[in-house]
């Protein structure tokens, strides 16, 4: 069963790459970093019923699995190259229903990964709780790769797209509010959710622009802390600026939608720092990239992040982002 499944997968997501020297089929792939080139290698987890909800469909999670490893890579302007695959799966109820599920885990992933020219080069299945693990290879030209650390004072932060709509296309899961399937706002936050884009082309524009930069995965507050505390460095933000989707603004109320982007977590955006005489130059090119930034607030002297509200007063935020290991 075992290597049926990994043919499976492997069918679904061939990609030919010249600096694959070896994919799938032996112990190791053998693989050529094109020579001027760093390597920049990222690996997540993903399992279930604590990164996607049950009932989420096979592709869905094959596109998410790929998604939130390709947001790593954008981060450090990197271009994406490999991947390995490691999924964990229940005992089927039949042969056809593991092939069923490993084709449309394959279909998802396979999309993402092809505008990318993205190769799986190898790959394990082994039983247990469904859990995925995705790791990636990109390339980055030599000191060029972005990072947490190097933002100043006076640095504008930015963000691209918008925030909060993951979290929130999670609560419509979990309670419904009286809001059905088919609703478009419903099914927008619901599918930013499930298949996250990866800012990669950002990512790769912001190289020698932005002083520092992160995806924001477990929630804008807690990763712009991050950034500050690898920066050495504190934060103030304005919340009236946070961007956030029209269907965000139409299900929720203002205070709602504003947690829901400071804190909740799944976006999947890059936040970034840039001299404050460079915004409206990258601005406009991030436009033309079609994702768009927005400038949020600055970096100042001191540590952490504080939110300043519509009055002009500071906030408190009930919560920072996700934790893991969070009681």
């Amino acid at each position: 069963m075992e290597f049926r499944l990994i043919d499976r997968i492997r069918e679904r997501t061939a990609q030919g790459r010249d600096d694959v020297r070896l994919g799938i089929g032996d112990d190791a792939a053998l693989l050529a970093v094109p020579e001027g080139q760093e390597l920049a290698v990222a690996i997540d987890t993903l399992v279930e019923g604590v990164h996607f909800p049950r009932d989420t469909s096979p592709a869905d999670i094959g596109w998410k699995a790929l998604a939130v490893n390709l947001s790593d890579l954008a981060a450090m302007g990197a271009s994406p190259a490999w991947a390995l695959l490691a999924l964990t799966l229940p005992r089927p109820a039949s042969a056809e229903a593991a092939q069923a599920f490993v084709d449309g885990f394959a279909e998802g992933f396979e999309r993402l990964a092809q505008p990318h020219r993205l190769a799986l080069v190898g790959g394990d299945t082994t039983r247990g709780p469904l859990a995925v693990s995705v790791a990636v290879h990109g390339f980055v030209p030599p000191g060029k790769a972005l990072r947490r650390a190097g933002a100043k004072a006076g640095d504008a932060v930015l963000v691209t797209g918008t925030l909060g709509d993951a979290a929130a296309g999670l609560r419509l899961l979990q309670s419904g509010a009286g809001i059905p399937a088919g609703d478009p706002r419903r099914d927008y936050l619901v599918e930013r959710l499930n298949r996250p884009e990866p800012r990669l082309a950002a990512g790769m524009a912001l190289r020698e622009r932005a002083s520092a930069c992160l995806d924001v995965s477990d929630g804008l507050l807690a990763d712009l802390g991050h950034l500050c505390a690898e920066s050495g460095v504190g934060a103030e933000i304005d919340s009236a600026l946070l961007p956030r989707s029209p269907a965000l603004l139409g299900l929720f109320d203002d205070d709602g939608a504003r947690d829901f982007a400071l804190s909740g977590g799944d976006d999947y955006e890059l936040c970034f720092t840039v001299p404050a005489a460079r915004v409206a130059e990258v601005q406009a090119d991030l436009a033309r990239l079609g994702c768009g930034a927005t400038r949020i607030g600055r970096i100042v002297d001191g540590s952490g992040v504080r939110v300043r509200g519509a009055d002009g007063a500071w906030l408190e935020p009930a919560r920072q982002g996700w934790d893991h290991f969070a009681a």
